[in-house]
């Protein structure tokens, strides 16, 4: 029998709604659902304490699958409404699901400025270099040269890459993950969860329908250890199929080296997560395939006061200062006139 100061003891199933999962078969958004659910279960919160927010996009279905509160809410606005939500009730897991159209079109200049707000949230971004939901039109990470329904000759604007985004905001959680590296997208999405700050999470995630294919050199598993190179704090930037590459800086340029003939380990660079000076982990999400590996794992994890925290701190100081107040008093204070 539970007592009144256990910890719930939740299953995956148990945060999974009674709605339908409505995705295309083959999306990678069903992996990303199941871990999601996997993650939070092992958390010890109660699922009433977590609250889902998303905008507009195949990603944006997230919340009805979800048994737990959430709001389907307007295009590139969720980081508004989750701002909202938790400066009100800083005691709820605020989770944003949005994808690279929604979060970073439309939504770009809402993302940027919860982040660098230290919102005490977490936002999910679906990558799929693609617009799903409107059938196929190229999106802001596009690569060049992508040819779509809306750019038939190939795309010819520059893609903007997500975590290079974050970091520049000052996010003080940023990670990268894929859709079918189940393990990996757990920890990941266990890990932003019990990070105090905004969490800024990219999701490599593969569109069966409109862009299939696209992050093969990262999930193929007979090349995927030569494209991808998991970061661990602490350790040595090495990859590849035999361990035998790995990445060292010449002058402020990274560059990939062959361990052997006078290139040894201490020749690498470490990776720092909890560096408080972002260039490190900067530079490594500039790192884009062919040319290097790209990164997976955390970026950065440092610590700062939340937007949230320190507004309610304000709050509290002036009302034990001042008093409540009242409305109607503010209405008629000094800064307001009367016409006539």
């Amino acid at each position: 029998m539970s007592t009144a100061t256990s910890l719930p003891t939740l299953t995956a199933k148990d945060l999974a709604s009674d709605q339908e999962v409505r995705w295309c078969p083959g999306c990678g958004d069903y992996s990303i659902l199941a871990q999601m659910k996997k993650a939070l279960a092992s958390l010890g919160i109660p699922r009433e304490k977590f609250v889902f927010i998303s905008g507009i996009g195949c990603s944006s279905r997230f919340p009805y699958y979800m048994n737990t509160y959430g709001f389907h809410t307007i295009h590139g606005r969720a980081p508004t409404f989750a701002t909202g939500l938790k400066a009100c009730r800083p005691d709820l897991s605020v989770w944003v699901i949005t994808g690279d159209g929604d979060g970073l079109s439309i939504g770009g200049n809402h993302l940027i400025h919860a982040i660098r707000r230290n919102v005490d949230i977490k936002i999910i971004l679906f990558n799929n270099e693609i617009y799903g939901l409107t059938k196929g039109q190229y999106s802001p990470t596009s690569r060049t040269g992508t040819r779509t329904k809306s750019s038939p000759l190939g795309s010819i604007e520059n893609p903007l890459r997500p975590l290079s985004l974050a970091i520049g905001a000052e996010a003080t959680f940023v990670a990268r993950t894929v859709d079918v590296d189940i393990n990996h997208l757990t920890e990941t999405l266990r890990r932003a969860a019990f990070h105090r700050g905004s969490a800024f999470v990219e999701i490599y995630q593969n569109c069966k329908i409109f862009n299939d294919g696209v992050f093969d050199y990262a999930t193929d598993k007979s090349i995927k250890a030569d494209n991808t190179l998991y970061l661990e704090h602490g350790k040595p930037l090495i990859f590849g199929k035999d361990r035998n590459k790995g990445i060292r800086l010449n002058g402020l340029e990274p560059e990939v080296v062959t361990l052997g003939s006078g290139i040894t380990v201490d020749d690498l660079l470490i990776h720092d997560e909890r560096a408080e000076e972002p260039s490190l982990a900067y530079l490594l999400s500039r790192m884009v395939y062919p040319r290097f590996p790209e990164c997976m794992g955390v970026f950065r994890a440092v610590q700062r006061p939340t937007y949230d925290e320190l507004l309610n701190k304000q709050i509290d100081e002036a009302i034990a200062k001042k008093g409540r107040g009242k409305l109607e008093e503010l209405f008629a204070s000094d800064d307001t006139w009367v016409v006539e």
